[in-house]
């Protein structure tokens, strides 16, 4: 059985006889319960989409799908309906994402770390920007995404988590208090990436940067919000200015090595790895701003120790790498020296439980 190959003619037969049984006898009658993230639009009415979806399948395929054989996200029922022809609908808005957060967080420091008011021009302005923002896909969105009252609602969820505000703090996140604690121990440096950001999307910069392959960054990994870190990735993969950073050290008479490790593609893999390492950016982008990229804000660095800076906030840079690489050796040393050595009484005394 082919899961996910349903026509149109398909889904609007079980559409029919979802609208003949009605809705609870057409779940019921094929398992499934109300839809919670997603619907299926038809001739204005919204249908469960995992249902239809499901359904659909006994034309095409022989028989209907259980509801434990697939999903009914964006990565099977989602995605079928839309691929066949109908139009897919968010149930409720997606979550707030670290880079919204920061420019909801933003305004808020602005008015004296006080919430803002549906009505207030400066909510209705940051809610067409943030509709701007590429992080969330159409079909996840509804009508009301990021409008002046969620918007409205989220810097009052930001300014009641103040650690000066005396009253009861609404219904926030974690990721909102992560955001507040940093605008609080650093303000300026916020401020400059908040600026960033919504430079980019006003000039449309970060409007044209899609997910890359291997984005595996949530938002607590990507200090400066996922989409910084997309123009941050940008500016590492430039070719030219990788070719440039590797034919400086060369013309110094340095190997390509490691900065943080010391790793040597070609000491290891021979020809297949001469000349080849990768380049990191190591000024952060809120403090390099988009002015012109020096060859001194580039590091060169070996693909594993590349991927741990990325790993998490804060991120090192490759001298702090090299230095926590050492501590970890040096650590493994003393262990197995203590291994090897002979024991001493003095150190059969002090072993726990130990029967001499």
């Amino acid at each position: 059985m082919r899961r996910g190959a349903i026509t149109q003619g398909s889904v609007l037969k079980a559409i029919a006889e979802y609208d003949e049984l009605g809705r609870y006898e057409f779940l019921a009658r094929y398992g499934f319960g109300e839809a919670r993230s997603y619907v299926v639009v038809h001739n204005g009415r919204e249908y469960d989409s995992k249902a239809i979806a499901g359904v659909a399948h006994q034309w095409d395929q022989g028989r209907a799908l259980r509801a434990d054989e697939f999903s009914g996200g964006k990565e099977h029922a989602a995605a079928w309906l839309k691929r066949a022809g109908f139009q897919v609908k968010a149930v409720k808005n997606p979550d707030w994402a670290r880079d919204e957060i920061i420019l909801a967080c933003q305004l808020v420091m602005e008015n004296g770390w006080k919430g803002l008011d549906a009505q207030d021009a400066r909510v209705v302005e940051l809610s067409g920007l943030l509709q701007l923002l590429p992080l969330h896909a159409e079909v996840e969105r509804n009508e009301k995404f990021r409008n002046p009252n969620g918007v409205a609602r989220k810097t009052f969820d930001i300014a009641t988590r103040h650690p000066e505000y005396q009253g009861k703090p609404t219904n926030g996140g974690a990721l909102d208090v992560a955001v507040l604690m940093e605008f609080l121990a650093r303000p300026d440096q916020m401020a400059g990436v908040a600026r960033l950001i919504r430079q980019g999307i006003t000039i449309g910069d970060l409007q044209r940067l899609p997910p890359t392959e291997d984005e595996e960054l949530d938002d607590y990994s990507a200090p400066e919000g996922r989409l910084l870190m997309r123009r941050h990735q940008a500016r590492e993969r430039s070719k030219s200015l990788r070719k440039k950073k590797i034919a400086s050290v060369l013309q110094r008479g340095m190997p390509l090595e490691c900065e943080a490790c010391g790793f040597d593609f070609e000491q290891v893999y021979g020809d297949r790895g001469a000349g080849y390492i990768e380049c990191h950016h190591v000024v952060p982008l809120h403090e390099a701003g988009e002015g012109r990229t020096k060859l001194s804000d580039l590091a060169l660095i070996c693909a594993n120790c590349h991927r741990m800076i990325h790993r998490r906030a804060p991120w090192p840079t490759p001298g702090e790498l090299r230095v926590s690489i050492a501590q970890k050796h040096a650590a493994d040393r003393r262990a197995a020296e203590a291994l090897s050595r002979p024991l001493k009484a003095a150190d059969l005394l002090q072993m726990p439980n130990q029967v001499i």
